[in-house]
């Protein structure tokens, strides 16, 4: 009976227009979308049916384990390189698109790109803390927007994992704000020591659900930048107790939980490696994934021609290859210096903003990942088994 509520909880939650392009774009769209990404891939080409642009470097928050360097010169991508990047992603029938930071919403664009793509959905990766009343209810006349607020935890850990000051306050506002407004709202959480048993947790989903959230995204925590924090990183019985809790309370909540990191067998997959997503730093470089900023292409290569540039890299095309080969889960957590190996062999570009080089991988130990041969949990709920099948699987990488 969970489908129904959690319909009758979207039904109410969200306005009608939201549900309307989000149910073209990030539904109808992606099924085009991934049939096209299919047919690519059958003929030697991979352009990602999902891609995940940071428009700038710059937040108001400094979070434990972050890869951004928040405190470099500024550095964004323009409306107009924005425009070009989905453009060529819309002729592959791509409709909806990942905006991160940095914090989104300190690009001063940023509603201009939303008002600019209005046949477009984009998933909108925030802290929250800037998300006002006045902004949501923009969001809600743009009605292609659905935010996904990050939260790390209760006040205290909140405070030290974001670098900041009444940040669990400030992001809830937000989501107040966002709720109020019948945006298509979800809440991110990046598991990790501090908060895995506050976070996941029944009573924190019966939390969101109170609240107004129709969608919670759980991803592992992974060390990056300049201090990486590795003690933060969860152990591999962590793991599966989050791969368990996910599975079940998919079967008990009406509320939507995404992952991903497992497919609807619960063995571990890796986006990047798949080919379905890839990264576009605001610097306009093209990265296999957001924590791993290293590249050999730019969006301006090939007189600007994105799809060219996707499709015949052969840096992206031997990562995808290296990365299946080497783990179905993390190359980052799995073998890290096998990476800085890979990275330098194609002597790929530092692309941190931060002056990062392939040392620093080879300085972070080896640790657990969602790749746990012996452990797969499979997914108990019809739905989410019927969407990683045919949405979201290995598409051929792992053999």
């Amino acid at each position: 009976m969970i489908l129904p509520q959690l319909t009758w909880r979207m039904l109410r939650g969200a306005s009608f227009r939201t549900l309307w392009k989000l149910g073209l774009n990030c539904g109808l769209a992606n099924v085009r979308a991934i049939r096209r990404f299919n047919k690519g891939l059958k003929a030697g080409e991979v352009f990602p049916p999902f891609l995940f642009l940071s428009i700038t470097n710059k937040c108001n928050l400094h979070c434990q384990g972050c890869w951004v360097a928040v405190d470099a010169p500024k550095t964004e991508l323009s409306l107009d390189e924005l425009a070009t990047i989905i453009a060529a992603a819309r002729k592959r029938k791509c409709r909806f698109f990942g905006i991160l930071g940095g914090e989104p919403l300190l690009h001063e664009g940023l509603l201009d790109l939303f008002g600019r793509h209005r046949d477009c959905t984009f998933q909108l990766f925030t802290n929250g803390t800037l998300i006002t009343p006045e902004i949501a209810k923009q969001l809600r006349a743009l009605a292609n927007v659905t935010p996904l607020i990050s939260i790390e935890g209760g006040a205290s850990v909140s405070d030290i994992r974001r670098g900041g000051s009444d940040v669990l306050e400030r992001s809830l506002a937000g989501l107040e704000n966002c709720v109020r407004e019948k945006l298509f709202t979800g809440v991110a959480t990046s598991l990790c020591k501090s908060n895995l048993d506050e976070l996941c947790s029944e009573a924190w989903l019966d939390e969101l659900i109170r609240r107004g959230a129709l969608y919670a995204w759980y991803y592992l925590y992974r060390p990056a930048g300049a201090e990486p924090h590795v003690e933060l990183a969860l152990d591999a019985d962590e793991i599966t107790r989050a791969r368990r809790f996910i599975v079940e309370q998919r079967c008990k909540k009406p509320i939507m939980i995404v992952d991903s990191y497992w497919d609807a067998k619960g063995r571990a997959l890796c986006p990047a490696a798949t080919g379905i997503s890839h990264h576009v730093s605001p610097a306009g470089f093209i990265e296999p994934c957001p924590p791993i900023q290293f590249a050999r292409d730019h969006i301006h290569d090939n007189d600007d021609d994105l799809a060219k540039t996707l499709t015949e890299s052969k840096f992206l095309a031997d990562f995808r290859r290296f990365a299946a080969e080497q783990t179905r889960g993390c190359v980052l957590l799995d073998c890290p210096d096998k990476l800085a190996d890979f990275l330098d062999d194609h002597d790929a570009r530092d692309t941190s903003l931060r002056g990062a080089t392939t040392d620093d991988l080879r300085a972070l130990p080896l640790l657990p990942c969602h790749h746990i041969p012996g452990e797969e949990i499979p997914e108990k709920h019809w739905m989410y088994r019927f969407a990683k099948k045919h949405w979201f699987f290995g598409f051929g990488a792992y053999g």
